[in-house]
């Protein structure tokens, strides 16, 4: 079982996290933060991750500490979890549409961190939330699960369903990157030989 656990805590939040890349979809989530919940959902059930986040920050300045962490945090335990990435596919992908909304991911596992997020929003809040702060999320993932990271929401009138559609692609791409190739044979997915 690739699993990892990852603490981390600093005078602005505290986090842990726990993934398991050959789940089922199992979810446990305590941040404070429901429609962030409800993202995190979409990568679990779609993702085949088994995922918990438990979550305290200082939602009283605001919500950008405690998601930006998550997204370091989940980041870390992902990177753990998979280990030295052999036998990965490393690429995944994936377009998710929901009503009028369309998005793609692209997820490179190589070990060179790096975010193109391309969403633009047609209002700044979803109920209280904040969606700049997705954009948050993804980079404190990438940077720390290093991992190469494309987000594109092709089409969307409604803030809901752009996000939802891009937390879909999401999992559904890192399901097929963490994914074992039985081609591969436990082979490094690199002509470097390391990722």
């Amino acid at each position: 079982m690739r699993t990892a656990t990852i603490d981390r805590n600093t005078l602005e939040t505290q986090i842990s996290v726990t993934v398991n890349l050959d789940g089922t979809g199992n979810k446990n989530f305590e941040t404070g933060l429901p429609f962030l919940e409800h993202m995190l959902h979409q990568v679990a059930r779609h993702g085949l991750i088994d995922l918990t986040i438990i979550a305290k920050g200082d939602l009283d300045i605001d919500a950008h500490h405690t998601v930006e962490d998550i997204g370091i945090t989940m980041g870390q335990a992902v990177k753990e979890a998979i280990g030295d990435k052999a036998g990965i596919r490393r690429y995944g992908h994936a377009y998710v549409p929901l009503d009028e909304a369309l998005s793609r991911v692209v997820i490179d596992f190589s070990g060179r961190p790096g975010l193109e997020y391309n969403v633009n929003f047609e209002r700044p809040r979803v109920g209280d939330f904040d969606v700049e702060l997705f954009r948050e999320f993804f980079q404190g993932f990438a940077n720390h699960a290093q991992v190469t990271l494309h987000i594109d929401n092709l089409k969307g009138k409604n803030a809901h369903h752009q996000i939802e559609t891009v937390f879909k692609a999401f999992g559904r791409a890192m399901r097929m990157a963490v994914e074992l190739d039985p081609r591969m044979k436990g082979a490094t997915p690199s002509t470097k030989g390391s990722l």
